[in-house]
């Protein structure tokens, strides 16, 4: 038999599954299920890193166990097959995102596949598949087409909400969403309205609902960004300017189901981190919606949320969002063009840095004021962009003392700070938010303790009609239109500037081609280029495509029944594999993928449509695999500019002096003060030499008196890792990769080497240290990989990538073939009877990676197979007994071998995913003999070995029987002997 040659077996393997459908999960089966799954992935064009598959080969070593249990297992994987990235690249191209998406999708099936992970690729989806896409359009219809009862706590159809209507008007109607939005009408009035009006009095309660609203609008993509997409005012692809634009857009009321979000994470096994997020992110408060009528305004209110009503009369003035709708009204001319020029400023701002940023005070002062609803005291109105429109009422009562960014503030503006408790202190240095002692300089609640104050105050607001108790919650709806081209189309066309919703026998509305993938001329969205799209040939349609993370809320369902055409998922295969068993991915996707699936999952559960609660019982979230990054330093030096300083010679200022790169050794002894002799002749050596071929000599005549040298100063960027081996840079390959690299100077070491830098850092194409699968593969093998990954440490934690660790693995795979194959000769497997020291290796084996799986700890695992095979290799162990199970028991972890050596053994081929796990026998755990340690008045002097049953009577008779004593006991006799059972043996003497 020829020596193991991963590449070629893991190749066999590989085709044989695909061609038998080896992991094809039964949606009719007896077995108990079990439902792996991981995060749905983006196909970028870069293809996988080694970081990405962590979470994957995981989540593969589980789902093969469960096989190995006997379970039915469902472990499918897909493409969340929409995006930004293919369009961007569609419209610098003209290429269709189509053809991008496939070409980035069979490089990463590509790349599963060659790591043998157990798919079900009978079951691939793509959210760009019109037959997918056709079911995501169809919830949103339900979703347009419901609203929320907060009497029966549901979603129901929208004709439930009519029937009300037509009996009692609105009268007594109790709906998610805000009041203010909806008109009262009686059921006389409700009767005699046009079509055109029914439909207008509905939409403020759908669940799916068009509103003006803030957007983050990024105008050289054309299109609407999410929070996570802006950075510092910009975009995170591209770089360009963002600006917050009130626009209509298409919103999806997840605010309906806030509470129930909440109460949910209760029921999960997901990492607290996670679901504490979440509960962060939902934020709900228990406090006051409180009225400020504004002075000089005749029934004009300021409404402002408060969890601190108590504080009231310490308000010395109210804090608007910039976008609030009253700022145009309030402003006064004096103050107009102040208001203006801040106004523009924060356009350009993201919601996401405006929260963030406690650093810096801004604001500006409209020029109005509110009165005080507990006593009218006269209010300033100030606008600050750290109050969003969309948070809350845009409003903030701010009290200095009570809260840091409030005083801050009024401590930059020069605003009153009140004490309004008596147990306030150091007020003068900050604010204190204390619920502590008694009320003062606060009216109608002086001397009362925070519970009466609160209780009074919200009764005293409720009876003037100017505030009332009000549960709120952080969470807002989600802003579901995007202004692009490569997503969902919007099933919606508009009749007489009405939405209707398309019929679902229309369905999918499929995505028409158009000449170029950029907005139109006029500004609207890329599908305002569609020549002739009408829906029945009249209609206008929507022209805003879903947002990326609208089909990956219900993939997982897609998953159990892929392929049928008359229901997005068929009620037997839901009831059977109901909720997801494991789900494996990242802990960014906490407020984002994660809360938008657990919002589509109830509300599917109110029509009736899934069978649980919850879509994904526990969850995981693997850690990061951390690239090394190497560094390579620029010689800083103060000519390095183009020159035109002050010196004792002039000149030229179209001089630029050369570019020098110096080795990280010399540069951190310079940095130190350790530059030895041989370092300072390097540096001048290399400067000279560099001046003088540069022609600049002459009038820049190099010394560190002319040209001083700013170590502390030098300049870095990354290079490519794969020039770079332990920190030392291949220079040779280094200039050839850049013609201004060879025309460069290089300071090296002494012995002539050139040292690079390094940091551990994210693993990025822009940091040049992204390590791929394909030449790990292709030297180790995937079975190596697969391992390696594993055993770098703890699955949740983030972990360095060292490419020089995985040989250690080959090395391990190599010796177990071994144990079948001696000096890589023919199969050597025998018959023969295990022996005790063997059976006992096999079964710590089955006992602890079944335990290590079932806790997710694989590292510890590849351990256990290494401490196993060394102790087998060095009992000479090719016995059939202990081999076939150890094959088993190894197959989850490196299956390409497993199934090489299960075929080998004489089992059909293919068919180890089918064994069953080893039995664990605790009997071949139990030492036969344990060794004592045996002391006098406690101090060891000796060994002896007994049997494992013998009784503390039986050892201490034979410790007193044996020579013992007159060994070690120095003629003195035994007072008593003290036997711990199991430990050791003390003789008092």
């Amino acid at each position: 038999m020829p020596a193991y040659r991963p590449q070629d077996l893991e190749k066999k393997w590989q085709d044989h599954w695909q061609q038998h459908n080896t992991f094809r999960a039964d949606n009719d089966s007896s077995k108990p299920k079990y439902y792996v799954l991981d995060m749905f992935p983006y196909p970028s064009g870069a293809g996988l890193h080694v970081g990405h598959p962590l979470g994957y080969i995981a989540s593969d070593i589980v789902a093969r166990y469960q096989r190995l249990q006997g379970r039915n297992v469902l472990h499918p994987m897909g493409f969340d097959s929409f995006g930004l990235p293919a369009e961007q690249y569609a419209i610098q191209t003209g290429q269709h995102p189509a053809v991008t998406t496939e070409k980035n999708i069979e490089t990463y099936i590509r790349q599963l596949q060659q790591l043998g992970f157990s798919y079900d690729w009978e079951r691939e989806v793509r959210t760009s598949d019109p037959d997918y896409y056709k079911w995501t359009q169809w919830i949103f219809l339900k979703l347009f087409n419901s609203w929320y009862n907060l009497d029966t706590d549901r979603a129901e159809h929208i004709r439930t909400l009519q029937e009300k209507f037509a009996e009692n008007g609105s009268a007594g109607i109790r709906a998610a969403g805000e009041a203010d939005d909806r008109h009262d009408f009686s059921a006389g009035q409700w009767q005699s309205f046009t079509e055109k009006q029914k439909l207008a009095a509905i939409l403020p309660y759908r669940l799916a609902y068009q509103q003006d609203t803030y957007v983050n609008w990024c105008a050289a993509l054309g299109t609407v960004l999410s929070n996570d997409e802006v950075k510092d005012g910009l975009s995170e692809r591209g770089g360009y300017p963002v600006e917050r634009r009130l626009m209509p857009q298409w919103n999806l009321r997840i605010t309906a189901y806030a509470d129930r979000l909440l109460q949910g994470l209760n029921t999960l096994d997901w990492p607290d981190a996670v679901k504490e997020m979440q509960r962060n992110w939902i934020g709900k408060s228990i406090g006051a919606e409180v009225t400020f009528p504004v002075q000089g305004h005749e029934n004009t209110d300021i409404k402002v949320y408060t969890t601190r009503v108590d504080t009231i009369y310490g308000a010395t003035f109210l804090v608007l969002a910039p976008e609030h709708e009253l700022v145009d009204q309030l402003t006064t001319p004096a103050q107009r063009a102040d208001v203006d020029e801040y106004i523009a400023a924060t356009k350009r701002r993201s919601e996401r840095d405006r929260m963030s940023d406690v650093k810096h005070v801004s604001g500006v002062f409209t020029g109005a004021y509110a009165a005080n609803p507990v006593d009218g005291t006269p209010v300033p109105i100030w606008l600050a962009d750290y109050v969003l429109a969309g948070y809350g009422t845009g409003a903030v009562m701010a009290v200095p003392s009570g809260d840091q960014r409030d005083y801050l503030f009024a401590k930059h503006f020069d605003l009153p700070i009140p004490a309004i408790s008596d147990a306030q202190k150091d007020l003068d240095q900050q604010a204190d938010p204390t619920k502590e002692g008694r009320y003062i300089n606060s009216g109608i609640v002086n001397g009362l303790t925070y519970k009466e104050a609160t209780a009074k105050l919200i009764a005293f607001l409720e009876e003037k009609g100017l505030g009332k108790g009000k549960v709120n919650f952080r969470l807002r709806d989600a802003i579901f239109g995007r202004q692009r081209y490569w997503g969902e189309p919007i099933p919606i066309y508009y009749k007489d500037g009405t939405a209707y919703g398309v019929a679902e026998a229309d369905l999918p509305l499929v995505l028409p081609e158009i000449d170029e993938y950029k907005p139109t001329e006029h500004g609207e969205p890329p599908l305002g280029r569609a020549k002739g799209w009408k829906y029945k040939g009249q209609y206008e349609f929507e022209l805003s495509t879903m947002p990326g993370w609208a089909g990956s809320s219900w993939y997982y369902l897609r998953y159990m029944d892929p392929h049928n055409a008359d229901r997005f998922v068929s009620e037997e295969a839901e009831q059977y594999w109901g909720q997801v068993d494991l789900y494996m991915g990242g802990a960014e996707h906490a407020t984002g993928h994660l809360l938008y699936s657990r919002f589509w999952y109830l509300f599917l559960k109110d029509l009736g449509l899934v069978t649980h609660s919850e879509p994904f019982q526990k969850l995981i979230n693997q850690g990061m695999i951390l690239g090394r990054s190497s560094t390579i330093y620029l010689l800083p030096y103060l000519w390095s500019m183009w020159v035109g300083f002050e010196t004792t010679t002039k000149v030229p200022e179209t001089i630029s002096l050369p570019t020098v790169y110096i080795s990280k050794g010399v540069l951190d002894r310079a940095r130190k003060g350790q530059q030895s002799a041989a370092d300072k002749a390097a540096i001048e050596a290399v400067m000279h030499q560099a001046f003088n071929e540069w022609g600049v000599e002459s009038s820049i005549p190099f010394s560190t008196e002319t040209v001083p040298l700013e170590y502390e100063d030098a300049a870095w960027f990354n290079v490519d890792i794969s020039i770079v081996k332990d920190d030392l840079l291949d220079l040779e390959r280094f200039k050839k990769s850049r013609s201004d690299y060879n025309t460069a100077y290089y300071i090296t070491e002494p012995d002539g080497s050139f040292i690079c830098g390094n940091e551990i850092e994210k693993m990025s194409k822009s940091k040049y240290n992204v390590v791929t699968p394909d030449e790990l593969v292709d030297k180790y093998g995937a079975d190596a990989l697969r391992l390696y990954e594993m055993f770098l440490g703890p699955l949740e934690q983030f972990k360095p990538w060292n490419t020089n660790g995985i040989s250690g693995v080959a090395t391990f795979l190599k010796r177990f073939w071994r144990l079948f194959h001696p000096e890589d000769g023919s199969l050597a497997v025998t018959d023969e009877a295990p022996t005790p020291a063997e059976l006992k290796t096999l079964h710590r084996v089955i006992q602890k990676v079944a335990h290590d799986i079932e806790k997710f700890s694989f590292n510890t695992s590849v351990s256990t197979f290494m401490i196993a095979v060394n102790e087998l290799t060095a009992l000479g162990t090719h016995k059939r007994a202990i081999l076939e199970p150890m094959v088993i028991l190894l197959s989850p972890f490196a299956p390409h071998l497993a199934e090489e050596l299960w075929e080998e053994l004489g089992h059909k081929s293919g068919s180890i995913s089918h064994a069953a796990y080893p039995e664990f026998r605790e009997e071949f755990l139990v030492e036969a003999n344990v060794t004592y340690p045996v002391a006098i008045n406690g101090k060891v002097r000796d060994q002896r070995q007994f049997a494992a049953t013998a009784t503390a009577a039986e050892i201490e008779t034979a410790i007193l029987e044996s020579d013992f004593l007159s060994r070690f006991g120095e003629g003195k006799a035994a007072k008593k002997v003290v036997v711990v059972p199991g430990r050791m043996v003390n003789v008092v003497v």
